[in-house]
């Protein structure tokens, strides 16, 4: 009985530290763009390019049938951006009063500075 009790609360034990290892290494993963209110962007990212609106990236892990990875989503999440709305590929985010319009196609990123 204690042996089952023991097995099961090992494997609670390793997979929340496993949840928490995921987390902490995506975080690093990203970089915060000053020019973008400090909204995180993929290291990986490769700038297509830049006006005063916004930054467009070349990065593979984009999509636009299945948005941003769920890691992203958690970082930007843990860094303070609220998903507004979607419209297609492009969602909003919000962050005190900076707003973001990021939109993901197929290996591109958009990201627009609304306010």
């Amino acid at each position: 009985m204690k042996k089952k009790i023991r097995w099961k609360y090992t494997l609670l034990a390793a997979l929340i530290g496993l949840g928490i290892l995921y987390y902490l290494i995506s975080l690093f993963y990203y970089e915060q763009a000053e020019d973008l209110y400090d909204f995180p962007v993929p290291f990986t990212a490769k700038l297509i390019k830049e006006d005063e609106h916004g930054i467009s990236y070349y990065w593979s892990r984009a999509s636009e049938e299945n948005g941003i990875p769920f890691s992203y989503e958690m970082v930007l999440k843990s860094n303070g951006w609220e998903k507004v709305k979607r419209e297609g590929a492009s969602v909003l985010y919000r962050k005190g009063s900076h707003e973001i319009d990021l939109t993901s196609t197929t290996n591109h990123l958009y990201i627009i500075k609304i306010k």
